[in-house]
């Protein structure tokens, strides 16, 4: 898939396109396994069950079509949501950015990897060379609001840095490829701890060392609003009836 970027390195700025041939989301990517449990009480209120049986981070590989930086994602459904998540691309050299792996959480409650892969992995169309800011990285902040509401707000330092992320992933994933793959790096519980639904994604990582951020915003279009009523196919399959 060809994806184009801006690069920002902090004094100047470029725009670029990128081959991703491979995408992978990470779930309890914590430094701490304590700060991830909040988050997965959280997903569990909703019936969605952890394979706490893998070792953290669990790896999760998303097909590339499943990701994108467009202002909107068309789902099936109302019960979907967003996430704010530090996004990190291996290309010529390693960036750093912001994502949310918008994920269908009715389906979720069967499997969080079909889930991940039915709603777009959205990318913020910029990033940051990380060389740039190695020496500030844990000053910076993400955050995530929906419909304008405050969802998410955290400092980047709750998770696995970056090279401990690609480092990991060159341990746990057979032939990973040397460049053109692309990490979505988990997320945190929101703010009230509770799963945030709605129609405008907003999320953000903050360098607050440079002064700048990395904002991207996106609309949720449910498909099934164009089909008129008496018409719409269940959701997920009606039970059989019984004898």
């Amino acid at each position: 898939m060809q994806i184009t970027l801006d690069i920002d390195d902090g004094a100047t700025r470029a725009t670029r396109s990128f081959a991703i041939r491979r995408m992978y989301n990470l779930g309890s990517a914590t430094r701490k396994a304590e700060t991830a449990v909040a988050h997965q009480q959280e997903v569990a209120k909703e019936g969605i069950h952890i394979a706490f049986s893998v070792p953290a981070p669990r790896i999760y590989p998303i097909g590339v079509h499943a990701l994108t930086t467009d202002p909107e994602v068309q789902v099936q459904g109302t019960h979907t949501s967003g996430e704010v998540e530090i996004a990190i691309l291996v290309a010529d050299r390693v960036y750093v950015g912001v994502g949310s792996d918008h994920t269908d959480r009715a389906l979720e409650r069967t499997s969080i990897p079909w889930s991940k892969q039915a709603c777009p992995n959205v990318l913020a169309p910029t990033m940051w060379p990380l060389e740039a800011m190695r020496a500030r990285w844990d000053d910076c902040v993400l955050r995530s609001w929906v419909d304008g509401r405050p969802y998410q707000d955290v400092s980047v330092a709750a998770f696995l840095h970056p090279d401990d992320v690609l480092r990991i992933l060159k341990e746990r994933v057979a032939q990973l490829p040397a460049r053109d793959f692309l990490v979505f790096c988990g997320t945190i519980v929101s703010i009230d701890k509770a799963l945030g639904f709605g129609g405008t994604w907003t999320f953000e990582i903050e360098d607050k060392g440079a002064a700048r951020r990395i904002r991207h915003e996106y609309a949720v279009r449910n498909l099934f609003d164009e089909i008129r009523d008496g018409f719409r196919v269940p959701i997920e399959n009606p039970k059989a009836p019984t004898a």
